[in-house]
Parts: structure tokens; C-alpha cells; sequence
């Protein structure tokens, strides 16, 4: 796995995946074969990726609705309703199940089954939230690349913190939902901010209210100076 792989690379894994399927994994579907695409997010914010995704396949030789099938599951931004999404992608027994940009669908697909392929595109370090057991060697049935974004959460705030030294205080937005993530990142955050004497508020928001709740929040108002510090989980 590389933490600098590019978005091309990654269509271009999966292309590869979806050509090197197993003729038994496919004989027991029927004669097309269906790629499941699991996310937390909304489609249209996907529209780039989706394209890049339907070109890599279509240099592999699949077009959608040709020779392959291709099943979408959106969450729109509710992480409780990953594991029944990939339960129903498990159910419509899907060839491959692809989790990209979402640690938390990504979890969501493993505990829905330990067979079907998982291939996934996330920020956080797959060993250390439990989807690989080392990143050479990955086992199991996930396998994908990494962008090891939320061990920079520390770094970034390094970089804040340069960029205004003049802020004492900054204030973190961590989702809940995904609470591998959210522990992971507090924590580091945590760390970071007493290196630097600085004072971190812990904010917590999952839905588009909660996150306007944030912005108007005590802690935010009570400052001369503060900094939101969205972290996507």
C-alpha cells in the first residue's frame, strides 16, 4: 500500500480487481457480474471519482450495464445505516464491494461478510483500526491504499498553529459516528495541541444542524480568536 498513491492508481486497482475476479465467485452469480459500491457520502459529490471509476473499468473492457452490473449504497452522511446498506450488498451477493474515501463504510463491509472482496480507498491506518493485518501483507479479503490523512491530524494542527500563532485556542469538529476515527484523532489532537500550549475544544457534530450548532457554540463565541478545525470521519 502506498500513502502517496494517487486517485488514477486507485481506478486502476480496482480495474485490475474487477479483470482478475475468480471464474467461480462468478459462476455462482449470474453471467454479469456485480460490483457493489458502498459510501457514507452523497452521489453528487462523488461525480468526479464515479467517472474516473467508469473509465478505468471501461480500459479494463467493462461497461456498465454491458458486461457488468454496478450497485450503489449512499448513507448521505448517516454512518448508522452503513451496516444495513452493506448487508443488502452482501445479500444481492455481489462479486466486489468498494468502500472508497470512507473508513467507516469500509468497517461497515468487513463485519457484513469475511468473503466477498473488499477493495477500499481511506484516510485513516488499516492496521491500526483493525482492516489489515500489516500493510505489506493485508490478508483476508480487504485490500486497498491508504492516504494515512488522519495520522497528520497533528501535523496539520502543527501547521495552524504557524501559520496564527497569534490563536490560543482551537477548536476541533469530530463525527461521533465514526468513533475509530473520532478516538483516534482526539487523541492525537490532544497531544499536538498540549506540545504547543495551546487550548483544544473538542466539538462533536454528525448531521448539517449539529455542525451549524458547533459555529455558534460557547466556546467559539467566548474567544477574540478561534479556529474550526473540521475532521472528516
Amino acid at each position: 500500500m502506498s500513502a502517496k498513491i494517487k486517485r488514477r492508481d486507485f481506478v486502476s486497482l480496482l480495474s485490475c480487481a474487477a479483470a482478475a475476479w475468480p471464474l467461480a465467485a462468478r459462476t455462482q452469480q449470474t453471467a454479469m457480474p456485480v460490483i457493489g459500491v458502498l459510501s457514507a457520502e452523497w452521489p453528487d459529490l462523488f461525480t468526479d471519482r464515479l467517472r474516473a471509476f467508469h473509465d478505468g473499468l471501461r480500459e479494463t473492457g467493462y461497461v456498465e450495464g454491458r458486461n457488468v452490473a454496478i450497485e450503489y449504497r449512499w448513507a448521505e452522511g448517516r454512518n448508522d445505516r452503513l451496516p444495513a446498506l452493506a448487508a443488502e450488498l452482501v445479500h444481492r451477493q455481489v462479486s466486489v464491494i468498494v468502500t472508497a474515501g470512507s473508513t467507516p463504510a469500509t468497517l461497515a463491509a468487513r463485519e457484513a461478510t469475511t468473503t466477498i472482496p473488499i477493495l477500499f480507498y481511506i484516510g485513516a491506518n488499516p492496521v491500526e483500526v483493525g482492516l489489515v493485518t500489516s500493510l505489506s501483507r493485508p490478508g483476508g479479503n480487504l485490500t486497498g491504499v491508504v492516504t494515512l490523512n488522519v495520522e497528520g491530524v497533528a501535523k496539520r494542527l502543527e501547521l495552524l498553529h504557524e501559520l496564527v500563532p497569534t490563536a490560543t485556542i482551537i477548536a476541533a469538529l469530530v463525527n461521533p459516528t465514526a468513533p475509530v476515527l473520532a478516538e483516534t484523532m482526539t487523541r492525537d489532537l490532544q497531544a499536538a495541541a498540549r506540545t504547543l500550549a495551546l487550548e483544544l475544544h473538542v466539538l462533536h457534530a454528525s448531521s448539517e444542524r449539529e455542525i451549524d450548532t458547533a459555529f455558534t457554540t460557547r466556546c467559539l463565541r467566548s474567544t477574540s480568536f478561534a479556529n474550526l478545525y473540521r475532521l472528516a470521519a
